[in-house]
């Protein structure tokens, strides 16, 4: 049984979402660091706004590929703030560079953690909240089984999907999630998808 036929028959609800559309598993991050500073960049952002703040970022760095940590520690305040960043959020990448660089970060043994050991070593860092960690273990570690009860677009989702008329407690949420276990991730990709096809937020 797939993991998509087997959420279904889980849940009634999530298998009429999943019949009705296609998704598009994304490929995982193979730059951690570049993961974070996107993350970061994308914090109470749209879509739209965070890409254009990631290409201009990006732009302030000459070559192809993505800047390293001891290159964005170079920069000036000044010219990072440039790019349509808020002073705290520049002082949080900074930050995400300083672990790299000084190798705080282990991304070797990152891969070998358990979701719980990743999230809590990644919380230390200035502008990494649970939610980024969560995000992170879907889609820098492509981790299966991880639900963000935090996030607002499946909040969203799941207050669509099954009607109810106020928008669910973490708590209720969790507890909902259980029963998509050991696939969460991929639950969570199709109720983000169902949100954007309805012209919402993520």
């Amino acid at each position: 049984m797939t993991p998509a036929k087997y959420l279904a028959s889980r849940d009634k609800r999530l298998g009429t979402l999943i019949k009705k559309q296609k998704i598009n598993i994304p490929k995982p991050y193979r730059n951690f660091f570049q993961f974070l500073v996107a993350a970061i960049i994308n914090q109470q952002l749209s879509s739209k706004a965070a890409a254009t703040i990631v290409k201009r970022f990006e732009a302030l760095f000459p070559g192809k590929k993505f800047p390293t940590p001891k290159t964005v520690l170079k920069m000036p305040t000044r010219k990072l703030r440039s790019c349509g960043m808020s002073g705290s959020k520049v002082e949080f990448i900074k930050d995400v560079a300083r672990h790299f660089d000084k190798g705080f970060i282990n991304v070797k043994k990152l891969r070998h953690w358990s979701d719980e050991e990743v999230v809590e070593h990644l919380v230390r860092i200035h502008g990494v909240g649970r939610w980024t960690a969560e995000m992170f273990l879907m889609f820098a570690l492509s981790r299966p089984d991880v639900f963000s009860p935090g996030d607002l677009g499946l909040r969203r989702a799941i207050q669509r999907l099954y009607k109810m008329k106020k928008e669910p407690a973490p708590k209720q949420l969790k507890e909902i999630s259980e029963k998509w276990k050991p696939y969460r991730t991929l639950a969570s990709l199709y109720l983000w998808h169902s949100v954007d096809a309805k012209g919402g937020k993520i």
